[in-house]
């Protein structure tokens, strides 16, 4: 029996209320089980006091995730996949973003190699208060040569500390990739029908994770998983085949499904991570732009739809960001509205003489404010109100955005207007019926801005500084 409630974790828990966890209840405790924030070995008297062992050890048991969670990679840029407890966000969370992996292949000239790698690590697209990053390095065997693949993985982790995928159905190409990067704890890929038996060996020599490839044949995946936990191999990963095209696409996604929905109704012979391989749209597309294309359809299909990690090839922006936004919306928790800290925030280089403006402190209100605001160099201080993480014309609507709710974050803020040579505040347009409460509960002036920030520009040229 999975537990997915704190009521249900707080049974087993000692019930003292000692804080030595930190939190002032142990039903605060249990919240943090739950959402994985914090884990059973933090409570202290359920480690050391002998009589809690039972129940300790019942608790790991049954917090332990559905699917197994697979580490690749080692220290701060180690990326965790897998883990999930369910199969809709809505219920629960998703909590391991979907690892995204570029690959680099050995017979690239080392200079264009190293500004691949340089490229994939470096890149980042700044959104709703967070950077959208790309997180591993797939090397790929395209000579078959172990010598020449051990030189190239060699120059990869010279170059970046990402975590690495080791891509060959040659079992000595990938021995020699093992030699000189173990110690990274890459993800060897993969272990097929001809192969298993020696992949298998080296995975357990090195002890790194493995990917097992068995193309739209679940029964034999899952046989072959099977077979490497029972020899004591159990970060697997799972590779059923992507076919990026046509039927083959309704094949691949109708895979995923019934391996997903099996590990999650318990069934532990296939309880892994699954790899899908938008790559495989450059072997079904002739020319890039297409093949570009059907590569980000083909990986946001499985973004939604249970792919724990992915091989990519395409580094252009306009095949990265479709990508990116879609798993940030995906592996965002829909339980907990995206916030950022109530407080007063200069933008620019504020003066006496610059504006005070009232947002939200929903992120993608607030940031959306202050983008329009910085990019076109407008000087001021913006506001975020503690709306509990709802947009202005909702808060206002429910009674989050108040004139009273204003002043509490201005004196919460310590910001005293009077520093200001105006004793001006300007709201959002869709807060415009606030207009009389605020300048009661104020004593300040208020304007009404334009309902899009994205006007505010045009705006604050036509009316600031406000007339006298």
């Amino acid at each position: 029996m999975k537990i997915n409630s704190p009521l249900e974790a707080y049974k087993f828990l000692p019930g003292t209320n000692c804080g030595q966890c930190g939190e002032t209840s142990c039903m605060a405790f249990a919240s943090h089980l739950i959402d994985r924030s914090l884990q059973a070995t933090d409570c202290t008297p359920l480690i050391e006091e002998k009589k809690y062992k039972k129940k300790y050890d019942e608790l790991v048991t049954l917090l332990a995730p559905e699917i197994r969670e697979v580490v690749i990679g080692v220290g701060d840029n180690a990326i965790s996949i897998g883990g999930d407890d369910v199969l809709h966000r809505h219920k629960l969370t998703f909590f391991n973003k979907a690892a995204l992996a570029y690959d680099v292949w050995d017979t690239m000239e080392e200079n264009d190699l190293v500004e691949r790698v340089n490229k994939i690590q470096d890149f980042k697209k700044f959104y709703v208060g967070d950077y959208l990053t790309l997180d591993m390095i797939a090397v790929r065997s395209v000579s078959n040569d172990p010598k020449k693949f051990a030189t190239t993985v060699k120059k990869v982790m010279e170059t970046t500390e990402f975590p690495m995928i080791l891509c060959s159905f040659e079992p000595a190409v990938l021995r020699a990739g093992l030699e000189v990067a173990a110690e990274k704890r890459p993800l060897l890929y993969a272990a097929n029908k001809d192969n298993w038996q020696e992949v298998a060996a080296l995975a357990q020599e090195f002890n790194v994770p493995v990917t097992v490839f068995a193309p739209n044949d679940l029964d034999l995946l899952k046989s072959m998983a099977k077979t490497f936990a029972d020899n004591g191999i159990e970060d697997v990963v799972l590779d059923p085949g992507t076919f990026p095209t046509g039927k083959g696409l309704k094949t691949t996604l109708n895979n995923f499904l019934k391996i997903r929905r099996a590990g999650i109704n318990g069934d532990r012979d296939i309880a892994f991570p699954i790899m899908a391989v938008p790559f495989t749209a450059w072997m079904a597309h002739d020319d890039e732009i297409s093949a570009s294309y059907w590569e980000t359809v083909v990986a946001s299909i499985f973004t939604i739809k249970y792919g724990d990690i992915m091989i990519m090839h395409s580094i252009e922006p306009y095949a990265l960001m479709p990508q990116l936004h879609i798993r940030d919306t995906m592996y965002t928790d829909p339980r907990k509205p995206v916030t950022v800290d109530p407080a007063v925030y200069e933008i620019g280089s504020p003066t006496a003489d610059s504006p005070l403006l009232v947002t939200a402190n929903f992120a993608l209100t607030y940031y959306t404010v202050e983008s329009d605001l910085s990019s076109n160099g407008v000087d001021c201080y913006l506001t975020a109100i503690d709306t509990d993480g709802i947009g202005v014309e909702a808060a206002v609507a429910g009674g989050q955005l108040t004139a009273a709710k204003i002043k509490k974050g201005l004196d919460d803020a310590g910001f005293d207007m009077g520093k200001l040579t105006h004793k001006v505040i300007v709201l959002p347009g869709l807060a415009a019926r606030l207009q009389g409460d605020v300048e009661d509960e104020l004593g300040a002036a208020v304007m009404i801005g334009p309902t899009d920030s994205g006007r505010l520009p045009g705006w604050m040229e036509l009316n600031w500084p406000p007339k006298k």
